[in-house]
């Protein structure tokens, strides 16, 4: 995923925003729930990329021996 979620944050705090200045919860509850999205994406996107690393690595390794 290119942007990890960001896209998805970024939505999410205008919605929230929009939601506290509009007096309106349902939007603001919608905004902070993509936030949250956004944040595992990134997360998973963070995890994944780690595993891979390790996956590599070991890789390497047992071609070397």
């Amino acid at each position: 995923m290119a942007d990890r979620g960001f896209t998805d944050q970024l939505k999410g705090k205008a919605k929230e925003v929009i939601g506290e200045v509009t007096g309106d919860d349902r939007i603001k509850a919608k905004g902070l729930a993509e936030q949250v999205i956004g944040k595992a994406k990134e997360v998973a996107a963070d995890v994944k990329d780690a595993m891979e690393d390790v996956a590599e690595k070991t890789r390497e390794k047992l071609n070397k021996e």
